[in-house]
């Protein structure tokens, strides 16, 4: 029951953020293209009413995200949200009134199949909350040492897809990060309840590292194409997000030969992923 739980509300958590990301493309087509990394974009943004439910549709799918890593793992519910891109391209052709050509419903098929394998393979589960602060800071310095990597280098580049792609790299690493520290407030909460969440130094960490990563992700999308931004963003979450779990929290996955089945399932996803970006890069 508590497995069902985790995969429904990380399931929910997809499809809310695939309503933001179709909200927060449309708005980020109404603003003046930037030339650089500005806070002028988020007050040309808020001004936009799309912009804004794109955000109210961001805080439901954290509260989903939230009640997916109190019962799951990061190794599980995390890698879920790779449905974001099928979700996103659904609504996407539905509020612009265009058919999902057959490739694009091929895709999807893949996109899930590959999910869906991956996932029975590895079954990821255990883990325990971490509590050496000495690993947090490892952590921490790691990951927010290659997402400013990424920004220097988007900065160095011209507006278009690699542009797009390393802003999407670093909100992706951002993402990954706010699930890591939300998971250890959620923990938190569930356990001794609402003191204990708001004196937790996580709570706070992953409120800005959500705020960070929302601000890079709308660079991203200003930046450049959504098939260059979108792969990089599914995927690198994902991945991160399996990483963070196995480091920072001791979860376990199968590994022998349960790694082949694990790589093909990867790799429908991949597959997929790349067609289906560029099917909603067209659509929107």
């Amino acid at each position: 029951m508590t497995v069902l739980l985790t995969v429904l509300f990380a399931l929910l958590t997809a499809v809310s953020n695939a309503l933001a990301t179709v909200l927060q493309r449309k708005a980020a087509r109404e603003v003046p293209p930037t030339p650089g990394l500005r806070l002028g974009l988020m007050l040309d943004l808020v001004r936009q009413p799309v912009w804004l439910a794109g955000i109210g549709a961001v805080l439901a799918a954290a509260v989903c995200q939230a009640l997916a890593l109190t019962w799951g793992s990061l190794a599980l519910v995390q890698p879920i949200f790779v449905t974001e891109l099928p979700f996103a391209l659904l609504i996407g052709t539905v509020v612009l009134r265009r058919r999902l050509p057959p490739r694009g419903w091929a895709a999807v098929l893949s996109v899930a199949g590959g999910v869906a394998l991956a996932l029975a393979c590895a079954a990821p589960g255990g883990g325990r909350p971490p509590h050496s602060p000495a690993l947090w800071a490892l952590v921490l310095i790691c990951t927010g040492g290659a997402m400013a990597g990424c920004v220097t280098a988007a900065l160095g580049r011209p507006r278009g897809r690699a542009r797009a792609a390393l802003f999407a790299i670093a909100a992706a690493i951002g993402y990954a990060l706010t699930a890591a520290l939300m998971k250890a407030a959620a923990t938190a909460f569930a356990e001794d309840g609402a003191r204990a969440f708001f004196t937790t130094w996580q709570t706070y960490g992953f409120f800005i590292a959500g705020a960070a990563a929302l601000f890079l992700l709308s660079n991203a999308m200003a930046a450049g194409p959504l098939v260059a931004s979108q792969p990089a963003l599914t995927l690198g979450d994902a991945l991160v997000s399996l990483s963070l779990g196995l480091v920072l929290y001791g979860e376990q996955v199968r590994a022998g030969w349960w790694l082949l089945p694990e790589a093909a399932g990867v790799g429908f996803v991949l597959a997929g992923t790349l067609v289906l970006s560029r099917v909603q890069s067209a659509a929107t």
